[in-house]
C-alpha cells in the first residue's frame, strides 16, 4: 500500500481547486490510500457554483455605495432625522441577505456549475460514532486569509461607525468631517472585500494538505466505529460539509465530528468549537492530545473564519475543528505561497495518530507557541 508520504506527494502535486482535474486526481490518491487501509470508500457527488465566493465582495461593494448614499442624509438639515438610520438598517439587512444567498449558492451570479464530491470511508457495518473530517480543495485569491480577516474587521468598524453617525443625525446634522470619515471607511471596507476574487492557483500545503495528512494518519489506527469524511468545495462555502450534513442524517445520529483544518508547525494547537455541545466534545478529546504532549487550547471560532465543523454544529451535531496556525500562516494560506517548502507534516501526523487512538510519545516541538 502507499505510504502516507507517497500519498501526500500525489495530493500536493497539483492545485486542487474544487471541480478541477487537480481535485479529481488528489481525491483518487486519497481514496486509494483509504481503500488500502481496509475502508469501504464511496463518492458523494454534488454540484456547486463558483460564484459563491462573490458574496463577500458584493456585500463590501454595497456597503461602500451605501456609505456614499448616506452622506447627504447625514449632513442635510432638510432630510428627516431618522432617514439615515432607516436607509442604513434596511440597506445592511438587504446586503446581508443578498451576500448569504450568493455565498450559499442560492443566487448564482453567472458561470456554469461545477461538479465535485465528498469521499465517505467506513469500516465494518456498525454505527459510526465519530467522523474524522478534512477538506481536500484549495483556492488562491488576491488576498490571503489574513487579508480577509482585516476586511471583515474593517467592515464591522464601518457598519458601527455609520450606525453611530445615523444615531447622531437624529439629534441634528452631522459635520462634514465626521460624515466623510464614515463614508470613506465604508468605501475602504468595500475595496478590501473586493480583493476576495480568485486569482492564480495554490498547492494548499498548509490549507489543507496538513489536515488531509492528519486525517489519513488517524485513519490508519482508528476503531471501526470511526468514519473518514474528505470533503470537497469547502473553500466555496463549506459545500461538501453542508451536503453531507443535509443528506446523511442517519449516519450522523449519535455521532460527533472532528475536523482537521490547517495544522502548521507554528502556533498554539486549538480545539475550536461553536456551541456547548462542541465544547463538551472538545473537553473529551483534549486528553488524547495532551497525552502526546500537544496541550490543546479550547476556544470558539474567531469572527471571519469558517470551517467544515460549522455546518454540523448548526445541524445539532457535536463538532470541533483542530488547527494550529499563526498570523504568518494566515498571511500565506489562500495564496500561491502556500507550498510545502520548509513545511513538515510530522506534527499533523502526530495529531492524527493521537486522535485516532494510537499511542504517540511526546515529541520535540510539541508545545511550541507563537
Amino acid at each position: 500500500m502507499p505510504t502516507l508520504d507517497e500519498t501526500m506527494q500525489r495530493v500536493l502535486a497539483l492545485p486542487r481547486e474544487a471541480g478541477t482535474s487537480g481535485s479529481v486526481a488528489a481525491r483518487a490518491a486519497v481514496a486509494e490510500h483509504l481503500a488500502a487501509l481496509g475502508y469501504r470508500v464511496d463518492l458523494q457527488r454534488f454540484s456547486f457554483h463558483p460564484s459563491a465566493l462573490h458574496g463577500f465582495p458584493v456585500f463590501g461593494a454595497g456597503l461602500g455605495g451605501l456609505g456614499l448614499l448616506l452622506l447627504p442624509l447625514l449632513m442635510a438639515g432638510g432630510a428627516p432625522p431618522w432617514a439615515a438610520a432607516l436607509l442604513l438598517v434596511g440597506g445592511v439587512a438587504s446586503l446581508a441577505a443578498l451576500a448569504v444567498g450568493i455565498g450559499l449558492g442560492w443566487l448564482p451570479l453567472g458561470g456554469e456549475a461545477r461538479q465535485d464530491a465528498n469521499l465517505v470511508a467506513t469500516r465494518g457495518h456498525g454505527r459510526v460514532e465519530r467522523w474524522i473530517v478534512a477538506h481536500l480543495d484549495t483556492k488562491a485569491q488576491v488576498q490571503s486569509m489574513a487579508g480577509r480577516l482585516v476586511a471583515v474587521w474593517v467592515i464591522g468598524l464601518a457598519v458601527a461607525a455609520l450606525l453611530a453617525l445615523a444615531l447622531v443625525r437624529v439629534g441634528g446634522p452631522v459635520p462634514l468631517g465626521a460624515a466623510g470619515t464614515g463614508a470613506a471607511l465604508a468605501v475602504l471596507a468595500g475595496a478590501l472585500a473586493g480583493r476576495g476574487r480568485l486569482r492564480g492557483a495554490s498547492p494548499g500545503a498548509r490549507d489543507n494538505g496538513t489536515g488531509v495528512a492528519a486525517a489519513l494518519a488517524a485513519a490508519s489506527g482508528a476503531a471501526a466505529t470511526t468514519g473518514i469524511l474528505i470533503t470537497g468545495a469547502e473553500e466555496f462555502g463549506m459545500v461538501g460539509a453542508r451536503v453531507f450534513a443535509r443528506a446523511r442524517g442517519p449516519l450522523l445520529q449519535g455521532a460527533a465530528i472532528l475536523n482537521f483544518d490547517t495544522i502548521d508547525q507554528e502556533g498554539e494547537l486549538s480545539l475550536v468549537c461553536h456551541d456547548a455541545r462542541g465544547a463538551e466534545f472538545a473537553r473529551a478529546e483534549a486528553p488524547r492530545l495532551a497525552a502526546a504532549g500537544l496541550a490543546p487550547r479550547i476556544r470558539r471560532l474567531p469572527l471571519g473564519i469558517f470551517t467544515d465543523s460549522l455546518p454540523f454544529a448548526r445541524a445539532g451535531v457535536p463538532a470541533v475543528t483542530i488547527g494550529r496556525l499563526t498570523w504568518r500562516t494566515l498571511r500565506t494560506i489562500h495564496t500561491p505561497r502556500d507550498t510545502s517548502d520548509g513545511l513538515s507534516f510530522d506534527l499533523a501526523e502526530r495529531v492524527g495518530r493521537a486522535v485516532g487512538g494510537m499511542q504517540v510519545p511526546p515529541g520535540p516541538g510539541a508545545r511550541q507557541h507563537d
